[in-house]
């Protein structure tokens, strides 16, 4: 996992790596990735071993990018999901708790509504932990590695 000088602390890792295999469990999903604003896997859970995760978490974040782009030019703010659908496999893409991007993978034994429910849900677990990360960030004194997603972060990253 590459980080700053600020390393997530133990506690609030255990809680996101726990939250993500509840998500994978309770939407029956085959692999759920969280993913930070460089394209970066922080946590995963599921069957994970079967992808390529450096090359997922930056296509991914590259996806969102361009995801972006497209909302803009059509005059909308954000999509803040993004959903492809394969013969297979299917991934769902949501930015979470405005800091990260979360991506679960799963296939015909699962649906679309029902991971939906359970992203929403894990998306607000996702929230404390990351303001817990963060109060502990800011007590300290040290930099996050996740700063809050915004519209002018992904311009910066993607080179618009």
């Amino acid at each position: 996992m590459a980080v700053t000088s600020a390393a997530v602390y133990e506690d609030e890792f255990r809680q996101m790596e726990e939250t993500l295999r509840r998500l994978r469990q309770e939407a029956n999903a085959k692999a759920v990735f969280l993913i930070d604003t460089n394209g970066q896997k922080v946590a995963a859970a599921g069957e994970i071993e079967q992808f390529d995760t450096t090359s997922l978490a930056s296509l991914t974040a590259g996806n969102v990018a361009a995801t972006d782009g497209l909302a803009k030019l059509i005059g909308e703010r954000e999509f803040s999901v993004l959903f492809h659908e394969g013969e297979q496999d299917h991934i769902h893409i949501s930015i979470a708790a405005k800091r990260a991007v979360l991506v679960v993978v799963f296939d015909d034994s699962s649906s679309l509504g029902l991971v939906r429910l359970r992203v929403k849900r894990s998306n607000g677990d996702l929230e404390r932990i990351f303001e817990a990360f963060m109060e502990k960030a800011s007590a300290s004194g040290e930099e996050t590695i996740f700063p809050e997603i915004t519209d002018d972060d992904l311009d910066a990253l993607f080179g618009e």
